[in-house]
């Protein structure tokens, strides 16, 4: 099959192990991001199949009518960027592996980073040493403090146990039946909603984005949130209500630690989230690891061997097969 892989920024996956799944097929990288749907759709305009890494490009009517020969996207994971029913008029099977039985330890990390980065204040104590400085301040210690996990999936149950580790204490909050499991294990559930945000030191969100999801995170939310709380966001932008965050943060109450924006990649220079001092921003790195890669690409690559071997797998829209 010819086989387009795109915005691979780093040109990484060549250099993988997985990669090596690929050897009976015609591959093209493309290691720049192209957003408009007919530049895009005259690069890959002999593709077979489309590649994606995550939610870099967005998949729509437009780009796919203009792609006679397509017949699969492979991809893990959620698809909002996906206009599945367009896939489906175009005769476009979409294959994305939902179900991994392995958390992503990357994004646990990250979330971990984010959180030890911003008690003790690590990228400004940086900018002041380089600056020719010391100490611009002092940090918290992380020990005896509560961590509030919202969801009670893998990711998040990662990182409680790097939490426990360094001796936080872990409570959690979610969807009905994430408290009931979360409760079943033995874990400790907020007495209601309100007190999971009032009685965390720093809550983290570890929540799938789906219509369902979208804006679960309420300005009450937040505003019950203690001051001085953190907010770690490593999951999805989405997940809370526009706007509402950026106005917290502007009244200089909570501090934040975001992985994920509304726009991506994030142009805007003056955008709240990444010029106040209370947010520590990173560009959506969670993820970003060779070891991370290799995995998640190796289900990928089996999602196109399976499909030229006539069996395909993680198929999202099975109609397409008829």
């Amino acid at each position: 099959m010819k086989v387009h892989i795109l915005d691979d920024w780093f040109d990484t996956l060549r250099g993988l192990p997985c990669y090596q799944k690929l050897s009976a097929h015609d591959v093209t990288v493309w290691t720049d991001h192209e957003p408009d749907p007919a530049a895009l759709a005259a690069r890959v305009q002999e593709a077979e199949a489309l590649v994606l890494f995550r939610e870099r490009t967005k998949i729509g009517a437009a780009l796919l009518s203009r792609l006679p020969n397509l017949r699969l996207i492979s991809q893990r994971s959620v698809y909002p960027h996906i206009d599945v029913p367009a896939c489906t008029d175009n005769g476009v099977m979409l294959c994305s592996n939902m179900h991994s039985d392995t958390p992503s330890y990357a994004a646990a990390e990250m979330t971990l980073a984010l959180i030890l980065a911003s008690y003790r204040q690590i990228p400004q104590q940086v900018a002041s040493i380089r600056a020719g400085d010391w100490q611009m301040g002092v940090g918290r210690t992380l020990r005896g403090r509560v961590l509030g996990l919202y969801g009670y999936g893998r990711i998040a149950q990662a990182v409680a146990g790097y939490a426990e580790a360094i001796g936080m204490r872990v409570q959690w909050w979610g969807s009905d039946d994430g408290r009931a499991r979360a409760r079943a294990d033995g874990r400790t559930v907020a007495e209601d909603r309100e007190a999971f945000f009032a009685t965390s030191d720093i809550v983290s969100l570890h929540v799938r984005l789906k219509p369902a999801t979208r804006g679960i995170i309420t300005a009450a939310d937040l505003a019950a949130m203690q001051p001085r709380s953190l907010l770690v966001n490593t999951s999805r932008s989405g997940l809370i209500q526009n706007g509402v965050l950026e106005d917290e943060i502007a009244r200089g109450r909570i501090h934040a630690a975001v992985d994920v924006f509304d726009a991506e990649p994030l142009r805007d220079r003056e955008n709240l989230l990444l010029q106040h001092p209370n947010v520590l921003p990173t560009p959506h790195i969670g993820y970003v690891t060779e070891d991370e890669f290799d995995l998640q690409f190796s289900d990928i690559f089996d999602q196109i061997n399976a499909y030229a071997s006539g069996a395909p797998i993680h198929v999202i829209n099975p109609e397409v097969r008829g």
